[in-house]
């Protein structure tokens, strides 16, 4: 599959460098695996950087060209390039006339004939009956299942900002297989938009969500011209299934699914929902059955409406928050709200992210390097001035005495400390994957105790009140739920024995 293919690639670029045959031989398996999904155009991406190493590696029209030539022309075909596709197979016989005696290989040769004749009718009734190309986003089928493919889900998320974004993406790999959760989009938010985009559709390919589609989303409420952080990963790369338009891409999702059937849920800014329900409101309150934020609210006893709090999520673009809780509230859409008080009952000690490096899954070796360089870029904002413009948006509540409460088992430490403070990091908060898990009903019950209020005779939710009421039922039961997912997604996708 997908997963090995990827981690074959790199293996082999560590290995022989970009230039070896050894190399294009992995970005030819790869491009086998990504046509085999309907990748098409990632497919041809691959061929051609495997024959342009292989036509420097060996001497012109090399016999070992030929079978790389084959495999971009039967991708052509898939793309409805049959010109193009025609042309490569008429390569592939000039090559074998020069390299092979009559009868030798004549398998493949004949092949290559049969291709070309066919591709020469595909091209004659593409001329005279021109047809727009009926590729589409993977992943997206009428006709659609719940209890076959599990509940629809559309997550929104500004990946690359800090590790459990992207560890929520492991966890949806897990739910996909086990058909609890079925993800219909991935919409990436937050400058650099397109750069998380490609962090996105490399981390889920690697995991095996590589039918999954992925859109850019919007600037997520910051400034124009300002660009946040995206950590890097050597799986992060341009594709051609990133959708330009993460709010078409939505609209489309939607439409595939039966009504309030869909779980939109946002670890992100709201700006991007905020912007789709006011463009799109009469599919939003047809289809989606309720909005599950990783956020806050002010008390949910104080007024007549939820309102947010001060969040990072919210903060990012307040408006869009306050218009979005109180739309979902005016037409009837319940919420589930996540709080940070839930993550801190629940937190992961850092050798939960050794063992999944242990698997030696490339996403799982890449979160625990970034966990530590995180940690310490975290570190470098809270102990400047609130006023200081290079803590970007972190709220002002999150100064030394908060993080020494929150990752460290003591009560302050100095600012005079180490430039890496990941060696005293005791616990850390993971609240993307817990507003994952708490999408699903089952979860929700086992593991949440939720407050709930009533708006128009619909329930809204909230877990995790304040700092001593966390909504946690049982910390330690709902640590080994998610911890055995996250081993269960890397080990899958590398087809691993669980238990070893």
């Amino acid at each position: 599959g997908i997963p090995l293919a990827l981690h074959a690639v790199q293996i082999r670029k560590l290995i022989f460098g970009t230039s070896h045959p050894a190399f294009a031989h992995a970005l030819s398996v790869l491009a086998s695996c990504y046509h085999a999904v309907g990748r098409y155009f990632d497919a041809c991406d691959c061929l051609e950087k495997c024959l342009e190493i292989c036509e420097v590696a060996f001497q012109k029209n090399h016999a070992n060209i030929i079978p790389n030539l084959m495999n971009y022309g039967n991708v052509l075909r898939s793309t409805g390039d049959f010109t193009k596709a025609k042309s490569v197979y008429e390569r592939a016989i000039t090559i074998h006339q020069l390299n092979f005696k009559a009868g030798q290989q004549g398998r493949q040769l004949d092949k290559c004939w049969a291709e070309v004749e066919d591709l020469e009718r595909k091209v004659q009734q593409q001329q005279s009956n021109p047809s727009p190309s009926n590729y589409s986003p993977v992943g997206l089928t009428e006709n659609y299942d719940i209890e076959a493919q599990g509940t629809p889900v559309i997550v929104y998320t500004d990946i690359g900002r800090d590790v459990d974004d992207e560890l929520a993406l492991v966890l949806l790999s897990s739910l996909k297989r086990k058909r609890i959760l079925n993800p219909l989009a991935i919409v990436a938010t937050l400058s650099p938009e397109h750069d998380r985009s490609h962090l996105a559709r490399g981390s889920m390919d690697a995991v095996g969500m590589a039918d999954v589609p992925v859109g850019v989303g919007g600037s997520g409420g910051i400034d124009e011209g300002i660009e946040m952080e995206v950590y890097g990963a050597e799986y992060s790369l341009p594709s051609y299934c990133i959708f330009e338009s993460g709010e078409k891409l939505v609209h489309r999702a939607l439409e595939t699914v039966p009504d309030k059937s869909a779980v939109i849920l946002c670890i992100a800014s709201l700006s991007d929902v905020c912007s789709f329900m006011k463009k799109n409101e009469d599919i939003f309150h047809s289809k989606v059955g309720q909005v599950v934020i990783m956020g806050g609210v002010v008390s949910s006893e104080a007024g007549d409406l939820l309102k947010p709090d001060t969040a990072y999520n919210n903060g990012c673009d307040i408006s869009a928050a306050r218009y979005v809780y109180r739309r979902c509230q005016e037409l009837g859409t319940p919420t589930a709200t996540l709080s940070r008080w839930a993550a801190y009952g629940c937190p992961i000690p850092p050798k939960l992210l050794d063992e999944m490096a242990k698997t030696e899954h490339m996403v799982a070796v890449n979160i625990r390097s970034v966990s530590k360089l995180s940690i310490d870029q975290l570190w470098n904002k809270v102990i400047l001035h609130p006023s200081d413009p290079r803590r970007e948006k972190l709220p002002t509540r999150c100064d030394i005495n908060w993080f020494c409460r929150t990752f460290m088992s003591q009560d302050e430490i100095s600012k005079d400390s180490p430039t890496s403070v990941w060696t005293q990091v005791r616990r850390l908060n993971m609240y993307d994957p817990l507003a994952l898990l708490f999408c699903v009903p089952a979860y929700r019950a086992a593991h949440f105790s939720p407050k709930t209020k009533v708006v128009n005779g619909v329930a809204h939710i909230v877990v995790g009140a304040s700092e001593r009421d966390t909504g946690i039922i049982n910390s330690p039961s709902l640590y080994d739920e998610y911890a055995s997912l996250f081993m269960y997604a890397f080990q899958e996708s590398l087809h691993k024995d669980i238990h070893t």
